[in-house]
């Protein structure tokens, strides 16, 4: 444990780099192989917005990076944190303050982001995209990013995490993210075991299903007990599935770059329902 921690402690931007764009190549490559749904869709066509949605998030966690070193280097020098006031084993303190960050800095992020209108109109680029693969992982409008970096600065200033403890995490929530939007098929059994544990890919895809309630359930992004405590966990069936948002028919996964910015400030929708006619139907 104190070899993972020395590593990441120090992880140069390069070894973060490749974790990023490894877990993109694998889980694109394994889309080819065992793909849970064989779209019709140019598939590089498809990941250019969300390519360029993932270099602007990846550049404004750089430029940030330095709030959430002195806020982690405050809490520890402070012993300030939920980390700092409990006396652990280094595992369990790993095991927990990995668990709080995803609780803060992901799962209640995202369930604010689809209760809160204004952060629900910068979250929604995500939920337009219509044929999710690994590559939406991280498309995220640019307001997003900075209102999930937010929650993980509290997050950190909460958990009083060291900055080994952070570094292990978003590297596991990169990853964490691609597998469970990524296109692949598991056998079902294996998909649902792995789901009492962490966030499986039949399991989010639920989150990405067009309507209400759905789109409002299976917030999780590392682990899935957190929709299993608070109620926010559902099921169904692959086959119903599909993907979009009910209230932006007219967007979709290949819209220009530059509608998709200028999404969030175009008013408010409310949700349509069932009524939404699909006009991009899975092909099965």
């Amino acid at each position: 444990m104190e070899t993972i921690m020395n590593y990441f402690e120090t992880i140069p931007s390069s070894h973060r780099s490749l974790i990023l764009v490894g877990g993109i190549t694998f889980f694109w490559l394994i889309e080819y192989a065992a793909p849970l749904f064989k779209f019709k869709y140019k598939k590089f066509k498809h990941a250019w917005p969300n390519i360029f949605f993932t270099l602007t998030t990846i550049v404004i966690n750089f430029v940030l990076a330095f709030i959430l070193l002195k806020t982690s280097d405050w809490a520890v020098a402070s012993k300030f944190g939920v980390l700092q006031w409990l006396n652990m084993p280094l595992w369990a303190t790993i095991l927990v303050g990995v668990a709080l960050l995803d609780l803060i800095g992901a799962w209640l992020a995202h369930y604010v982001e689809h209760k809160v209108k204004p952060l629900w109109m910068f979250h929604l680029i995500h939920h337009t995209d219509n044929h999710v693969d690994t590559t939406t992982a991280n498309r995220h409008h640019p307001g997003e990013s900075v209102i999930r970096f937010i929650f993980t600065t509290l997050a950190v200033f909460i958990v009083g995490a060291p900055i080994g403890i952070i570094m292990l995490y978003q590297s596991l929530s990169v990853v964490l993210s691609q597998f469970n939007h990524a296109n692949i098929s598991l056998p079902k059994r294996l998909d649902d075991a792995i789901s009492w544990i962490i966030v499986s890919p039949d399991m989010h895809k639920v989150h990405h299903h067009y309507v209400l309630p759905y789109t409002d359930t299976n917030y999780g992004n590392i682990f899935s007990i957190w929709d299993r405590m608070f109620g926010t966990f559902a099921k169904i069936r692959n086959e119903d599935l599909v993907y979009g948002v009910d209230t932006y028919p007219d967007v979709d996964s290949n819209s220009k770059i530059s509608k998709l910015l200028k999404l969030p400030f175009a008013g408010y929708r409310a949700p349509v329902g069932a009524k939404f006619e699909v006009e991009n139907k899975l092909d099965k």
